[in-house]
């Protein structure tokens, strides 16, 4: 593929989708970065799968393209202190990424980074370092430095609470009287104790706690909101525990919201702030992706434009039967021309 004349041979991609498979740590942290299984297990390119190479290209494709605008628009090229923290920052991101998606990838981030191939590991950190610069010049988006973490978190302290919860799953046929009950002033504890199926019923509910720091917090908190401390919401999650099984109401409630510290809270801090900072990024990306010169080599993909914007789609490919027959082609056709 090539991207406004930089570009990366056939045998440097194969290479880097070589390096996931000899490498479950890298592809388990790359793999959480992106939030999509990259390859399946095994080795050699015939193992990926065509969505496989495709999503790890788009990825490839984007840094090469933000890179390109920062260094022909912006006229900048990082310097070897911005890479080294772009390094460090790729790392963290990575960790964080793990995190997040409550994978325990073998080895550390750090060791994942070094072993990418030696023009992989470049790209990815030069390209985390034009990402960088090019954040910090847009005015609606929060820098990652101490001071400013620590500013987003005074003034959003309330989100990053510690969270303890009880919950209440409840079969279809008392929903009605769960609702009756709790209109009545049943306690969060009581209603569980009466209606919950869950196992933590005989305990009021009582589901445990929840730090900031918790790979479990980002749902919970989005679970629970910004409701009141000791109440169940009105109407419940679906909640269907086994596949083809039946479907509960889920009911979550805080039982008590603690003030966290920095320390404890950081790494959800600086996510949160990673995604504010996207929002706003993506929609630069989208507009560099639609005036760069991209050229993707049609074994990989075809490069084109879907809902969400530029984007590099899966290779056309020819049918796997004939036209007279559903079979599987294995031997060139011998009916003759009609």
């Amino acid at each position: 593929m090539a991207v406004n004349g930089t570009s990366v041979s056939r045998a440097e991609f194969s290479a880097e989708l070589d390096a996931f498979n000899a490498h479950p740590g890298l592809y388990c942290y790359v793999s959480s970065l992106i939030n999509a299984a990259i390859v399946k297990p095994g080795a050699g390119r015939d193992s990926l799968t065509t969505a496989s190479e495709v999503q790890w290209m788009n990825l490839r494709l984007e840094g090469i393209a933000i890179d390109r605008y920062v260094a022909t628009t912006l006229h900048h090229v990082p310097s070897g202190a911005e890479l080294a923290s772009a390094q460090v920052a790729l790392e963290g991101e990575l960790t964080q990424a793990a995190v997040h998606a409550s994978q325990s990838c073998s080895g550390t981030a750090v060791q994942a980074v070094a072993e990418m191939p030696a023009a992989m590991r470049n790209a990815q950190i030069e390209d985390q370092a034009s990402s960088a610069y090019l954040l910090s010049k847009l005015n609606a988006t929060i820098s990652l430095t101490p001071a400013h973490i620590k500013k987003y978190f005074l003034a959003h302290q309330s989100s990053y609470d510690k969270l303890c919860v009880a919950v209440a799953i409840v079969p279809q046929t008392s929903l009605a009287a769960f609702a009756a009950s709790q209109s009545q002033g049943m306690s969060v504890a009581a209603l569980a104790k009466k209606y919950s199926v869950d196992s933590s019923a005989a305990k009021g509910g009582n589901y445990g706690c929840f730090a900031p720091n918790s790979s479990s917090y980002a749902s919970v908190r989005n679970d629970i909101g910004t409701a009141a401390v000791g109440h169940f919401p009105t109407t419940g999650l679906s909640y269907t525990p086994t596949v083809g099984g039946p479907t509960y109401g889920l009911f979550v409630s805080a039982t008590s919201k603690t003030p966290a510290t920095l320390a404890s809270a950081q790494g959800t801090v600086i996510n949160d702030i990673q995604t504010q900072n996207a929002a706003t990024g993506n929609n630069v990306k989208s507009n560099i992706l639609y005036a760069a010169a991209v050229s993707v080599d049609p074994a990989f993909g075809r490069w084109g434009v879907s809902t969400s914007g530029p984007a590099v789609f899966a290779p056309a490919l020819p049918a796997e039967t004939g036209p007279a027959t559903s079979t599987q082609l294995t031997t060139a056709s011998a009916t003759p021309y009609q």
